[in-house]
C-alpha cells in the first residue's frame, strides 16, 4: 500500500514538474524564482483581475501556479503579506502607503499594478433616505438629480443630535479609499468627518458624523440592524442593500472623484527584490486580466459577473454583481442608470501606478491627521516613489507587447508618473499631485500648513 502510494505521489510530482517547466517555457523565458504562489483577496467585485487571471489561464501562461485565498478583513491581508503567509494580495490603495509611513502596522510594501478605477458608493439607511428624499431636486421622470451632495444630511444629523443619538457611518479601514471618499463627500457638504491624532486613532475628534470600521460583507446587515446610518463600500455591497431592501445608494465614487484609483496589488519590498521575475510574471498576468475585463466595450462582463458570483470569489447573487459590473448602477429600487465607467479595469491607463495617485492618498492622510505634522512637497513625492513602481509595470507591459499579447499604444510610456491636474471632484477643487501642500490649503475643513491636533483641538496655522 505504501509502495503504491509512493509511486502515485512520484507520478503526480513528475507531472507537476513537467507542467511547471512547460508553463515556465511558455512564460516568455522569464526564469521564475518562485512558481507556486498564494495570493489573498477580500470578497469584492474589484478582486476581479485575480479571479480572471486564474480562470482564463493567464497565471499558468506565465508558469505560475496560484492559489487564491479569501481573507477575513483588510488588516489580516496586510499582516499575512508582511509575515509571508501570502505572497501578495488585493489591497486598499492606501495600505502600502500607510504601512510605509508607519500609520498602523509599519512595513515596506510596494505596488506595481493598480487594479481598477472607481467601484465604490455611499449608501444610506431607508430611514435617512426617507428624511432627505423630499428635499432633492428631481428630473423630468421624477428621479433624483445626481450627484447628491452631503449637505442634504445636515437637518438629519442635527435632528439625531438633538435626540441624543450620534449619526454614525461605516467605512472599511482607516487608510481605505472608502474612508477618504466618505470624508471628502461629507466635508464638501460642510459636515466635519473628524480628525485622527497620535493619541486618538478613532478618527472622531471634532466630528459631526462618527465614522467607524465595518468589514465589507457585513455592511448591509449592520445597516439593517440600525447600528449605522450609512456606509461607503465597494460592490456588491451597495447593490446588496437594494436587494435586501435595507438602504439606498446615493452617490458613487465616480461622482466624488471621476476615475479615482481604488485597489492595488501589493507585495513586500523584500519579496519583490527576492522574486523580480516572478513579480513581473504576476503583473503580466494581471494586465491581461484587466484587458480581458474591459475589451470590446465590456463584452466579457456578464461572464466575469458569473465567475465572481461563485462562492470561492465574491459569493453574492449574480444579479447583484451584474447590477454594477455590466455598465449600469441601481441607485434605488427601479432607478437603474447607465454607468459604464463604474468599474474600469484597464481603460484610461487604469492599471498604471501613478505617483500622483499615491500623493492624493497621502494628502488625505495629512488632511485628517493620520500624518500628524506638516511635510514638504518633496516628502510626498519621495514616499510615492518608494511605494509605487511604474518601472516594473512598464517592463511587464513591454514583455506583453513583445509577445504580441498587448498593444503598445495601451500604455503611458512617456509618463513622468503624474496625471494632469484635475478639477473632476464633487466640489471642483483642483488637484495637482506635484503641489500637495497647495492642494491642502484649499480646503475649509481639514489640516493644512503647520496645523496639528493638540488636546482634541486644532493648533497652529
Amino acid at each position: 500500500m505504501s509502495t503504491g502510494s509512493g509511486k502515485w505521489r512520484s507520478a503526480i510530482g513528475g507531472a507537476l514538474a513537467m507542467l511547471t517547466l512547460a508553463g515556465a517555457a511558455h512564460g516568455a523565458g522569464l526564469k521564475l524564482e518562485k512558481e507556486q504562489l498564494k495570493l489573498g483577496f477580500i470578497k469584492l467585485t474589484d478582486m476581479a483581475p485575480l479571479a480572471i487571471a486564474y480562470e482564463k489561464g493567464f497565471f499558468e501562461d506565465e508558469g505560475l501556479y496560484v492559489t487564491l485565498e479569501p481573507q477575513a478583513n483588510w488588516k489580516v491581508i496586510l499582516d499575512r503579506v508582511i509575515t509571508g503567509e501570502l505572497d501578495g494580495a488585493h489591497m486598499l490603495a492606501g495600505q502600502p502607503l500607510g504601512a510605509t509611513i508607519g500609520f498602523g502596522t509599519k512595513a515596506d510594501i510596494v505596488t506595481a499594478y493598480s487594479m481598477d478605477l472607481n467601484g465604490n458608493a455611499i449608501t444610506l439607511s431607508n430611514d435617512v433616505w426617507s428624511q432627505i428624499k423630499a428635499s432633492l431636486p428631481v428630473d423630468a421622470q421624477g428621479k433624483p438629480v445626481h450627484p447628491i451632495k452631503a449637505d442634504v444630511l445636515k437637518p438629519v444629523i442635527e435632528k439625531s443630535r438633538a435626540a441624543g443619538k450620534p449619526f454614525r457611518m461605516a467605512m472599511v479601514f482607516p487608510v481605505s479609499t472608502h474612508n477618504y471618499e466618505l470624508r471628502y463627500w461629507l466635508a464638501a457638504g460642510g459636515i466635519h468627518p473628524g480628525f485622527y491624532s497620535p493619541s486618538d486613532v478613532s478618527g472622531q475628534i471634532k466630528a459631526d458624523v462618527l465614522l467607524s470600521v465595518t468589514p465589507p460583507p457585513q455592511m448591509p446587515a449592520t445597516l439593517e440592524a440600525g447600528t449605522i446610518n450609512g456606509y461607503c463600500v465597494g460592490e456588491p455591497w451597495n447593490q446588496q442593500a437594494i436587494f435586501k431592501g435595507v438602504g439606498v445608494p446615493v452617490i458613487t465614487d465616480l461622482e466624488i472623484w471621476k476615475n479615482n484609483p481604488e485597489k492595488v496589488f501589493g507585495v513586500t519590498r523584500a519579496w519583490a527584490e527576492k522574486n523580480p521575475n516572478t513579480h513581473l510574471a504576476v503583473v503580466k498576468a494581471l494586465l491581461r486580466a484587466g484587458m480581458w475585463l474591459d475589451e470590446n466595450n465590456g463584452a466579457n462582463r456578464k461572464e466575469a459577473a458569473q465567475i465572481l458570483a461563485r462562492s470561492e470569489y465574491v459569493g453574492a447573487d449574480y444579479r447583484v454583481i451584474a447590477n454594477s459590473m455590466t455598465g449600469t448602477f441601481e441607485y434605488g429600487r427601479g432607478d437603474k442608470r447607465s454607468l459604464p465607467d463604474f468599474n474600469v479595469f484597464f481603460r484610461y491607463y487604469a492599471t498604471y501606478p501613478y505617483y500622483s495617485d499615491a500623493v492624493w492618498y497621502l494628502t488625505q492622510m495629512r488632511r485628517w491627521g493620520q500624518i500628524p505634522e506638516a511635510k514638504s512637497d518633496e516628502w510626498y513625492a519621495d514616499i510615492a516613489k518608494k511605494v509605487y513602481r511604474p518601472d516594473v509595470y512598464l517592463k511587464a507591459a513591454q514583455l506583453l507587447v513583445d509577445e504580441k499579447k498587448a498593444k503598445k499604444e495601451d500604455f503611458p510610456w512617456a509618463s513622468d508618473g503624474y496625471r494632469a491636474a484635475t478639477r473632476e471632484f464633487i466640489d471642483g477643487t483642483e488637484y495637482d499631485g506635484r503641489k500637495p501642500n497647495e492642494y491642502l490649503a484649499k480646503f475649509a475643513i481639514g489640516l493644512r500648513g503647520e496645523q496639528k491636533i493638540e488636546g482634541g483641538a486644532v493648533a497652529g496655522k
